[in-house]
């Protein structure tokens, strides 16, 4: 019989919070009503804590888990991947009787048909989700899901100075204060760009599972505008011209994320968990800029009321 060295004891007897494999990927379909499954290419990490008395973990059956549950629950499709995620750490616990804690971290591409503002056409955007599980033994468990979604930003404040500088020169050639003021609110004014990246990660609980889709429109509310894969030159025009009447700091859209998050999920509990990032990749500095909150539904329904 061949030996099992991952049963012997490590030289150094010290216990790790996380051993486990990365980058598993399968074909998972999600269930919708009325329409046909979203397919989506999931990639899975999965993870067990090791004690200190046991050398290594039994990786094969890391694979096994995900593999065995992902097969027999996308046989059909599925409701939802939180669940999916909970049957995964539950055999990654039944199947590593060692360890006390089981974590899974699935993310995924998910593809959302959507229109141009102004000529009407027929697009596609990527939006990445995710989802999280982790379970201990005794019972208690995490789970999150979240999304990432693209943007345009404007910045205020280099369009401040493109606003001063332009109202100087305005009355220079004659236009008094009130024709001025008439221009500065016609016209869009000049600003530098970012793409930015908002992501926003919420806990599921018994009574509250938040839908991906509302996920979405949380994430895209911080933005000065939403961008497109393909624009025709009206929509392009609709694009630049609604961002740069709605400039935002990175700051701005994680505050905003958070107020849309309160809005949208009453339902959930004072003490769920949610998390916001902003990332602005900028067009004129050669860094990015980034914004976080992490707080509870009860901490910012306080700060909001």
């Amino acid at each position: 019989m061949l030996p099992d060295v991952q049963l012997s004891k490590p030289d150094v007897e010290i216990g790790l919070s996380r051993v486990g494999a990365r980058g598993i990927r399968k074909l998972v379909q999600v269930r919708r009503e009325g329409k046909r499954p979203v397919i989506l290419i999931a990639s899975f990490d999965v993870y067990v804590d090791l004690p200190s008395t046991r050398k290594g973990v039994n990786l094969s059956r890391n694979f096994e888990a995900v593999d065995e549950v992902i097969e027999n629950l996308v046989r059909d499709p599925i409701e939802n991947m939180e669940d999916l995620n909970i049957r995964i750490v539950d055999e990654l616990l039944e199947r590593h009787e060692y360890a006390t804690k089981a974590e899974v971290f699935m993310k995924a591409e998910y593809i959302l048909r959507k229109r141009t503002p102004s000529s009407n056409q027929q697009t596609q955007e990527v939006i990445r989700i995710f989802s999280e599980a982790e379970k201990w033994r005794g019972g208690e468990s995490k789970i999150y899901i979240g999304v990432e979604v693209h943007g345009i930003t404007a910045c205020p404040c280099a369009q401040e100075l493109v606003k001063a500088y332009s109202a100087k020169r305005l009355e220079e050639i004659g236009l008094d204060a009130d024709q001025i003021s008439e221009i500065m609110k016609s016209i869009p004014l000049a600003t530098h760009n970012q793409r930015g990246r908002s992501f926003v990660k919420v806990e599921v609980r018994e009574n509250f599972r938040p839908r991906v889709e509302e996920l979405i429109e949380v994430a895209k509310s911080g933005m000065s505008y939403e961008i497109y894969e393909i624009l025709k030159r009206e929509d392009e025009l609709e694009v630049v011209m609604k961002a740069h009447f709605n400039p935002r700091f990175v700051e701005d859209a994680v505050r905003l994320m958070a107020k849309r998050a309160v809005e949208m999920f009453s339902s959930a509990p004072d003490d769920t968990r949610i998390y916001f990032r902003q990332i602005n990749e900028e067009s004129i500095h050669q860094h990015d800029v980034i914004a976080e909150r992490v707080a509870t539904m009860g901490e910012l329904r306080d700060e909001l009321s």
